[in-house]
């Protein structure tokens, strides 16, 4: 009898000690925000602003979780008071070779309207703990882009040395160097730290690196996506717009407290980019969603660890947000569901997919106006199958009407073949100077295999007649 109520007494016990150790966690803001690490001066200590921001809607936006214990120098810039649509995060150190920052926010900033300009706020960490480094670096920035710190559009911050945890002697789970574990351990965290800031000045957030180039209107694109996602009325985590490291990552702001907790409590484990894979999962997205074409592009050369060369490229990048002149499109090949030909003529990731074409089997696009056309690519398959093996291209003159609902041109004249399912041309107009009305991908042998036509883009210039009206 006596040993059940000694066994009785350590359950109550250990069940106390649970909830006590449960109540600390998540309130141990209130007892630790006293001890404070002794770091160098700051004169402007900038706060949490996604207390400000985040909407009141569920237990993460309530702030009932466990806080990052970190102060912030704002070094250049202050957040608006107003949430904008997108903030854009990226932490940036010294470099052995190179130095692609600057270059960076230029991207960003020119390729936006004034409008996306608006919409959007660049929030740099520079994780980098040299003080000469730093003051250089904010220098640079003040001078390049005081109208965008005036305006709220980008902000600088530092996060100092005391308020990270040990960043040497750590797990070596891959066999990595030490250096090497180090590096990428500092990196989650810096990460951590930046995602945390910016919960809360957009209502989505994206993740970049501090070595990119950006198409023209991104932020366009990105509205895009996220509407018709939002219209999908799946469950989505993370859309991706780069398939590269941790480069062109967008989350909603609700999810950035997790995440920054997430990769502080794990980042001596694994690699950033891994670790957003795994983030993905556990809140139920299990396929990444990746958009094409790519709307950011690795454009440094040398590795922000240790000056090491990096040719790491994506080739589903495309500078322009490009937009085909206004066509109509039609084919004779049989179409498989909804991989509409039109899919092949419109920017974006869609695609015209056909069951076996025959010979004499066509795409033809008519265009709306006349054009003089300068330039054409024409890409075909995916992951090298469903290949077009073997077809003209051409294109054509005097628009007719065929059949009912369907248009072509009365002429057409070659103007190429396709070589392994590919056509590219430039400086058409140098041998084809007269404006053209159709252009039409004509199948000139039979094949088994399905085809895809992934991308029909063409350049033009305005008639000579039309351009002196």
């Amino acid at each position: 009898m006596q040993r059940w109520l000694r066994k009785k007494k350590n359950g109550i016990l250990a069940i106390l000690l649970l909830f006590g150790g449960l109540y600390f966690i998540n309130h141990s803001h209130i007892f630790i925000s006293d001890m404070t690490p002794s770091h160098e001066p700051m004169q402007n200590i900038s706060p949490l602003p996604g207390e400000v921001f985040v909407n009141k809607e569920s237990w993460v936006e309530q702030g009932n979780y466990l806080r990052l214990n970190v102060s912030y120098q704002l070094l250049a810039g202050a957040p608006s008071a107003q949430q904008r649509f997108l903030s854009i995060g990226l932490s940036s150190v010294k470099r052995k070779k190179g130095n692609y920052l600057i270059p960076t926010l230029q991207s960003l900033f020119s390729q936006s309207s004034t409008e996306e300009r608006s919409s959007l706020v660049v929030v740099v960490l520079l994780a980098d703990f040299d003080v000469s480094w730093r003051e250089s670096t904010v220098k640079e920035i003040k001078t390049a882009f005081a109208s965008e710190l005036e305006q709220g559009q980008l902000v600088v911050l530092h996060v100092p040395e005391d308020w990270y945890p040990p960043l040497t002697g750590l797990k070596r789970n891959f066999n990595d160097a030490p250096d090497r574990v180090s590096f990428r351990s500092k990196q989650n965290l810096d990460y951590s730290f930046l995602i945390q800031y910016s919960a809360g000045l957009g209502r989505y957030y994206l993740q970049l690196e501090d070595d990119i180039s950006s198409a023209t209107n991104f932020l366009t694109s990105i509205k895009r996506h996220v509407e018709e996602q939002e219209v999908k009325k799946t469950t989505w985590v993370m859309l991706e717009f780069s398939k590269l490291g941790y480069i062109g990552k967008l989350y909603k702001s609700s999810h950035l407290p997790l995440l920054a907790r997430f990769l502080f409590l794990f980042y001596q484990e694994m690699p950033c980019d891994w670790l957003m894979s795994h983030f993905r999962e556990l809140l139920a997205q299990k396929e990444s969603i990746l958009f094409k074409p790519s709307l950011f592009q690795h454009m440094g050369t040398f590795s922000s660890f240790q000056g090491t060369y990096n040719k790491l490229k994506d080739k589903d990048f495309e500078e322009g947000f490009y937009v085909n002149p206004s066509a109509e499109v039609y084919t004779d090949m049989s179409t498989y569901q909804k991989y509409f030909p039109k899919l092949a003529w419109d920017a974006g990731e869609g695609f015209f997919w056909g069951r076996s074409p025959e010979n004499g089997n066509y795409l033809t696009v008519v265009f709306i106006d006349s054009k003089v056309l300068t330039g054409m690519l024409i890409e075909t398959g995916s992951g090298g199958k469903d290949l077009l093996e073997s077809a003209q291209v051409q294109i054509g003159h005097d628009v007719v009407t065929i059949q009912k609902n369907e248009k072509s041109c009365k002429e057409f004249q070659s103007v190429g073949t396709l070589k392994n399912g590919r056509f590219e041309m430039q400086e058409m107009d140098q041998k084809y100077s007269s404006a053209s009305s159709c252009l039409r991908i004509q199948v000139t042998a039979s094949q088994k295999d399905w085809v895809i036509i992934r991308k029909i883009r063409v350049f033009t210039s305005t008639p000579r007649h039309l351009a002196l009206e």
